[in-house]
């Protein structure tokens, strides 16, 4: 059995630098070094380990399943001891931690700017440093911690559930006043549905599944799609049209007469907000701490009154005529 004391970590990286290439020159090149000098390191590791990493095909170099195996272990072990050293010698700079964190346009909008301030003024040593890009799932920046929109899923993260929305249409009081006593299908055929761009998803998803839990014959495909919610309810709250919002998220809005709810329907499509990390991140106390702050964060709060984070007050959901929302499970 091998030792750590004679892990071979120049033929380790020699061999990540030729898988990522699929090449023995390219991979020679990127690590400054001769192909002689590479190809030698991965034969020694090939022989320490008994196994070929890589066969050559007319179409180019393949790793074998010894090398799939290998490589994302070895990827993921150098990345943290990057991650690591690149760290302690930015607190030796600097004299502070710096936790990377990713939140989605909409939440960081609606809820994390008020939390990342709430967490600097409990932890001013921690330095933060924040990016948002649009689309659910992880993002492929280099980050400590995410807040991410997307399904429950199965995988080697760990995924923390912030909340799983609920979505009802939405759209402006004097939209909402004028079609009152009206039915909900002749509001939607009559008015603009606006759709929020869902990665892996048809634009209309949300209102076919609306449409079809709430039995109206709607022509889902027509509309304007935006990348975020938070711009989607922001052209409806001009009265530009009618938008599947999530209730929670806007419940102060709603509540403060600056959005309509013109259905007593609203449905749980799925998704949700989770907070995800890498599993091997939870033995890096700054992660763990913002991690379990978070979390005890959310789970203090009561679902209904989430936008009220923000403000700082408690926010009440109810309809526009002030009874509770029957709620469809999609």
């Amino acid at each position: 059995m091998l030792d750590r004391k004679w892990l071979p970590l120049n033929a380790l990286r020699a061999f990540e630098a030729v898988a990522k290439k699929a090449s023995f020159t390219a991979g020679a090149h990127s690590l400054s070094v001769t192909q002689s000098a590479i190809s030698r390191h991965v034969s020694s590791l090939e022989d320490l380990l008994g196994k070929k990493l890589f066969e050559r095909r007319p179409s180019g170099l393949v790793l074998t399943d010894a090398g799939q195996k290998l490589l994302p272990v070895v990827e993921r072990s150098f990345d943290r001891i990057e991650k690591t050293m690149n760290e302690l010698k930015q607190e030796s700079a600097k004299g502070a931690r710096v936790l990377r964190i990713h939140m989605p346009p909409t939440f960081l909008q609606r809820l994390g700017m008020q939390l990342l301030h709430e967490f600097r003024v409990e932890f001013p040593d921690i330095n933060i440093d924040v990016s948002s890009t649009y689309g659910n799932g992880m993002p492929s920046r280099d980050i400590d911690v995410a807040v991410i929109y997307d399904k429950p899923r199965i995988s080697d993260a760990i995924m923390d559930v912030l909340w799983m929305e609920r979505v009802t249409p939405v759209c402006s009081p004097d939209m909402a006043a004028k079609y009152k006593d009206c039915p909900l299908d002749q509001l939607l055929a009559d008015n603009e549905l606006l759709h929020v761009r869902i990665d892996g998803q048809p634009n209309n998803h949300l209102w076919s599944q609306f449409s079809k839990h709430a039995r109206i014959d709607l022509d889902t495909s027509r509309g304007v799609t935006f990348d975020t919610l938070a711009l989607a309810v922001q052209y409806a709250s001009r009265g530009y049209g009618i938008v599947l919002c999530d209730i929670d998220m806007y419940a102060d809005d709603i509540d403060a007469g600056l959005l309509g709810i013109p259905a007593e329907t609203e449905i749980k499509d799925g998704f949700g907000y989770f907070l995800v990390l890498n599993a091997e991140d939870l033995e890096d106390p700054l992660i763990s701490l913002f991690r379990n702050w978070i979390i005890t964060r959310f789970s203090a709060v009561d679902r209904r009154s989430l936008s009220s984070m923000r403000a700082g007050t408690p926010a009440m959901r109810r309809d526009a005529v002030g009874d509770p929302v029957q709620v469809v499970d999609v």
